[in-house]
């Protein structure tokens, strides 16, 4: 496993390393979907000797013809599902010998289809690399299956990792008892035992010309009616966790009702901050030729910084979860070659990862996520080799919101990690920025979403959801 840190230059050297074994070809590269283009591209770059036919890109679920004419596929991790019968017996017969897995942390999941789907395929070839700046978003129990692929039984059984890494016990929701891995510890031994199978190198350590990424948060006072929503919902939150952490509830799944109203103070939390997020994006832009990118989640909030930047009549990108995988690349030339192109727009989910933008100078974070890994990944898109001028990361922080639960979580989760990973303890380390300059953001004028805005996707929102509740559970 490679895991140096985002932006050291994985795909280059695993491209070299597949290259060393190209008798020992095919060569199988999993990716996530956005990503497919870009591995092409790199693929080409560094292997010119590659003919157009040799890579054979595969498109959908039933696209198998190319797989055993080709020398290279190249696969998104979105078409391993339960369904992808053909695909799957396809790739199965071809007998890839060399296997790239990147963003490999996509395998945390030990029930999910992929996992299931691929962790045999890497098993099964002779020479398989997986790579991953964020091995563990959260959480020991993300790097199982990623070590059980590589190394079968080399930690013992799922049972005995979570047990020993984990911290595996029962948890009771009200009347519910439930199976809980999603604890740590022993995480000095944990890191010792990752050493030996993971390299991990640190810009800190082999990048030292790299200049600084420096962060910062951006607290500021919500319009006095959305302040006050807040704070009811807030009253709320603090009666139903103290309820189950008592085991006194006063409905049949409290479990369910307290999802609900996270659902409730995360969205609430987009829309009452959305309308100082636009001034603050304003403000940016008053600064000559400065370009930077803004990061969100939901897509009311990624309407509001459009909104702006369209307001203010700069030039911009925006790369969502409806941008094709084909158009996300080209976007991403636009913004690295054209100086009048000043903003990205950026979905933390569809545009957070393997993605290069290192002609900003600015990162700013209009609303949190729920684990440091995608925070961190984020950041990076700007902060690696290439980067020519100190990365400034601004955190826009509503006082009194949700906003506050996620950056403690966040800050917990960090720990965790930073132990795992580099044997020390690590936080989102981001002092506060000048009041100053931005102290009139908390004048800022309510903001309504229009009606255009497609709702949340639900399945990935469920997922996380229920990882943000047993975080705060205790």
């Amino acid at each position: 496993m490679i895991a140096d840190e985002m932006g050291l230059g994985k795909t280059v050297q695993a491209i070299a390393v597949a290259y060393t074994y190209r008798q020992e070809w095919p060569l199988l590269v999993v990716v996530p979907s956005s990503l497919k283009y870009p591995w092409i591209e790199e693929l080409e770059r560094w292997i010119p000797e590659l003919q157009p036919g040799d890579i054979n890109l595969v498109e959908n679920k039933s696209d198998t013809m190319g797989i055993s004419r080709s020398k290279v596929t190249v696969l998104g991790y979105g078409l391993l599902t339960t369904d992808a019968r053909l695909l799957v017996e396809a790739l199965s017969r071809q007998r890839f010998n060399v296997v790239i897995v990147d963003e490999s942390h996509y395998l945390k999941s030990r029930n999910a289809a992929r996992t299931k789907i691929l962790v045999p395929l890497i098993q099964s070839a002779k020479r398989a690399i997986l790579l991953t700046g964020t091995p563990a978003l959260g959480r020991p129990e993300e790097l199982f299956m990623q070590i059980d692929a590589l190394y079968p039984k080399r930690f013992g059984t799922w049972t005995d990792y979570a047990k020993k890494y984990c911290n595996a016990h029962y948890r009771y929701f009200g009347n519910r008892r439930q199976w809980d891995c999603r604890g740590a510890s022993n995480l000095e031994e944990l890191h010792q035992r990752l050493s030996q199978i993971m390299i991990r190198r640190l810009k800190a350590d082999v990048l030292s010309q790299l200049p600084p990424k420096i962060r910062q948060r951006i607290p500021f006072d919500l319009p006095k009616e959305a302040a006050k929503e807040a704070s009811a919902s807030f009253a709320e939150w603090e009666r139903l966790m103290k309820g189950m952490g008592s085991g006194v509830v006063s409905v049949d799944n409290p479990f369910t009702e307290v999802m609900g109203l996270v659902t409730q103070m995360y969205k609430q939390t987009a829309i009452a901050k959305a309308g100082a997020v636009k001034d603050y994006i304003k403000m940016m832009l008053e600064a000559e030729q400065l370009k930077f990118l803004v990061f969100a989640h939901h897509l009311t909030m990624l309407q509001a910084c459009t909104e702006a930047v369209i307001e203010a009549k700069v030039g911009y990108i925006r790369i969502d979860g409806s941008v094709p995988s084909s158009e996300r690349i080209q976007l991403v030339h636009k913004f690295q070659n054209e100086p009048e192109t000043r903003v990205a727009i950026l979905s933390i989910q569809a545009a957070g990862q393997g993605l290069t933008f290192t002609a900003a100078s600015h990162v700013v974070f209009a609303e949190l996520y729920w684990n440091p890994g995608h925070i961190k990944q984020a950041e990076d898109r700007a902060h690696r080799i290439g980067q020519t001028c100190s990365v400034n990361v601004h955190y826009l922080i509503a006082k009194g919101t949700f906003d506050t639960v996620m950056w403690s979580m966040l800050n917990r989760k960090e720990t965790v990690t930073g132990r795992s990973l580099n044997g020390r303890r690590e936080y989102l380390k981001a002092d506060e920025g000048d009041k100053d300059k931005w102290e009139f953001l908390n004048f800022a004028n309510a903001w309504t979403p229009s009606e255009m805005v497609l709702p949340l996707l639900w399945f990935v929102w469920y997922q996380n959801l229920k990882e943000f509740l047993y975080d705060t559970a205790d």
